[in-house]
């Protein structure tokens, strides 16, 4: 794991201890979520929106990967 940092918590901890990964959020604006000492995940504020923007390129990405996963069937099936 890499030397501890004010942002950064083991899986372990977040998971023992979810109202540190709370406080370390509130406190730094991100909170990294490390798993065999490597990041796994980010927490971010729901507050500070410029994590939660999206481009129109990027929701439209979204939208057309979710149409693919839920009609995939229909999709191979229209390709033959």
């Amino acid at each position: 794991m890499p030397e501890e940092t004010k942002d950064r918590i083991t899986t372990e901890d977040a998971c023992r201890d979810f109202a540190k990964v709370a406080r370390l959020t509130d406190e730094n604006g991100k909170t990294i979520i490390y798993e065999n000492g490597r990041p796994k995940y980010v927490v971010v504020s729901a507050e500070d929106g410029r994590y939660l923007e999206l481009t129109d390129d990027e929701r439209f990405e979204i939208v057309a990967k979710r149409v693919m996963r839920r009609h995939k069937a229909a999709f191979e099936e229209l390709a033959k």
